[in-house]
């Protein structure tokens, strides 16, 4: 599958956007390309669009409470090149990195179903078909995981995950899971800032190893 950012295969979504957009008439409110290299190393995988955030700016993790970790953790381990994503203008850029998610549009109160999911799976497919060799996958939270392992068509239970829990993929890639960065998880402390730079650190150890 092709992304578009005029796709409509999820009508719940769709319809979604739409009200949104009337709310906020200059938020994006569309699907959400992915951000970064076109030839990654690192191919990190969120869950969806937030509301104020990537569905306001039409980049991932841009604008809202997740992205503040994301990104000043890439930038402290060398993903990009400032600490700090605030609009698709702002002069960031990723090093060897990409960034997309399981489920390109915003869903109702961040919830997709397991058929959005499903649907939204082939253009994730196509990202992860298109990798090189000894590519690292993050997957940020459960839903990224399962969505990966679904692209390949591999069996969910044969890979658990957990975070820093490493596997490998199809195609000489490593999957590499972490807690996502949300609003929840880095306030009730489930995952900290040193949990998050220890996991990039740990994909930056794999693809130099890699070479």
């Amino acid at each position: 599958m092709e992304f578009s950012e005029n796709c409509t295969l999820c009508p719940r979504l769709s319809n979604f956007l739409a009200e949104v957009k009337k709310e906020h008439p200059d938020y994006h409110c569309k699907p959400v390309s992915p951000f970064g290299a076109k030839s990654p190393k690192l191919l990190i995988v969120g869950l969806a669009p937030g509301k104020h955030g990537a569905n306001a700016t039409g980049r991932p993790f841009t604008g809202d409470h997740a992205g503040i970790l994301l990104y000043q953790t890439m930038h402290k381990t060398g993903f990009s090149n400032q600490a700090e994503s605030s609009h698709r203008k702002d002069g960031l850029k990723l090093i060897d990195t990409c960034i997309t998610n399981a489920v390109k549009c915003l869903p109702p109160e961040n919830k997709p179903t397991t058929k959005e999911v499903n649907v939204c799976n082939g253009y994730l497919e196509k990202e992860l078909k298109a990798l090189s060799p000894n590519t690292v996958v993050l997957a940020l939270g459960t839903i990224a995981h399962r969505a990966v392992l679904r692209a390949f068509g591999l069996t969910l239970s044969h890979y658990q995950f957990g975070h820093a829990v490493e596997h490998e993929l199809p195609g000489d890639l490593t999957l590499l899971d972490s807690y996502h960065c949300s609003r929840y998880n880095t306030q009730t402390r489930r995952l900290t800032e040193d949990m998050f730079v220890n996991v990039f650190e740990r994909a930056r150890t794999l693809i130099s190893s890699n070479g």
